[in-house]
């Protein structure tokens, strides 16, 4: 006989899978049709294949191994929503997603069902070892991170229709950043980060270790709308002594003059948003802007971005949780890190190259999934995330 307590932690379990799930579906609810196939460009996910994709994961990573005589819902899906994991075979090229017009977004959703129901009956009738308990954690927060992209995903792809549709004209609204500017200084010494404690955290967060750190200052709120339009209209865009090499690069060959969204229409700034294409709120926090642009009006500031060990330090002193904040830093490992064996090792470890580190979380981050020591990370010419700025000296 099973022991209590075993059972109520599986139900637990349970009912947190199926939560999680449920959300993508909700996220996806607004859209037409049409809205889940759509690839504008390569670093943006047809809806339907986040659909497929986190479901695949759960498929191939949990059931396929250990679900005795469980039966693939279809063998052609391993192709199709494998995303990068050599180990586990061929898969479509990113830049195709867009073209599989089959299977059907009704297709995807009876897949979906199939691996839910299947997995309903392996957490109720199997107790997980420690090994998979932690392959389901990371399953989890696999599909949270599915679930920000698809709303930044989706906002790109409703972003570029020219008819500026809504994605949803109740959403949210977020509180302006109404604090005076102040800048809080930490002083020169040795201090400790990395993930520590329970629960669960991705690879690239250990192991904590310890930082040397010169006094330094970081500011207590977000950069704003207004203030990067002041940056704007002084010529930001049109002067390269603030932006790095490749960042004048990629202004030149983009023409780029504005925050990705932006819109100068009969003389008033509008932008895109989940609610529609609304004026700027001068107050709001800056939203859209890659890591050239970053570093541009900091420059212009005559001020940095703050390291993430910085970041990291500083966090409990100011609010954080609206933009992905661009740090100084390139990602890296932390000393002592390792890659798992097998497929779950390309997770992270692999892309420690060519990209910068993000600290924080956005409005798209869903609940329970930031922590001060995330480490977010992209290339440098992305906007399409919910990126912003806080300056440091």
């Amino acid at each position: 006989m099973k022991n209590p307590a075993i059972i109520s932690l599986q139900e637990q379990i349970k009912e947190k899978y199926q939560t999680i799930r449920k959300r993508s579906v909700e996220i996806c609810q607004p859209l037409e049709i049409e809205d889940y196939v759509v690839q504008p460009i390569v670093d943006v996910s047809p809806p339907k294949w986040h659909l497929g994709h986190t479901t695949w994961f759960f498929e191939t990573f949990i059931l396929i191994p250990n679900f005795p005589d469980y039966q693939v819902f279809d063998e052609q899906y391993n192709f199709v929503f494998n995303s990068y994991y050599e180990t586990i075979g061929a898969r479509v090229i990113r830049t195709d997603r867009g073209n599989l017009s089959r299977p059907s977004v009704s297709d995807i959703y009876r897949y979906r069902e199939y691996v839910d129901q299947n997995m309903t009956v392996f957490l109720s009738n199997f107790d997980l070892n420690e090994n998979l308990k932690k392959l389901f954690e990371l399953g989890l927060n696999h599909e949270q991170q599915h679930q920000e992209l698809l709303l930044t995903d989706i906002k790109y792809i409703l972003g570029h229709n020219p008819l500026f549709p809504a994605y949803n004209e109740n959403y949210p609204s977020e509180n302006p950043e109404n604090e005076n500017l102040e800048m809080i200084s930490f002083p020169e010494g040795i201090y400790e980060i990395g993930f520590e404690g329970e629960g669960f955290c991705f690879d690239n967060e250990l192991n904590r270790h310890k930082v040397f750190l010169n006094d330094f200052e970081i500011s207590n709120r977000l950069v704003t709308n207004a203030e990067y339009l002041e940056f704007m209209n002084d010529g930001g865009y049109e002067d390269f002594r603030y932006w790095h090499a490749e960042g004048w690069d990629w202004v030149k060959g983009n023409q780029a003059k504005s925050p990705l969204y932006w819109h100068f229409i009969e003389g008033r700034w509008m932008h895109y948003t989940l609610n529609g294409l609304k004026e700027i709120n001068p107050d709001d926090a800056l939203c859209h802007i890659n890591f050239y642009e970053a570093s541009a009006f900091a420059s212009w500031k005559g001020l940095r971005l703050p390291t993430e060990a910085e970041w990291e330090v500083a966090s409990g002193k100011f609010s954080w949780g609206k933009r992905w904040e661009w740090t100084g830093s390139a990602y890296l490992p932390y000393p002592g890190f390792a890659k798992e064996e097998g497929a779950v090792g390309e997770y992270n470890g692999k892309f420690m190259v060519n990209q910068m580190v993000l600290r924080g979380a956005s409005i798209a981050t869903q609940v329970g999934h930031s922590r001060k020591t995330y480490r977010n990370f992209f290339q440098t010419q992305l906007q399409w995330q919910f990126t912003g700025i806080r300056l440091a000296k």
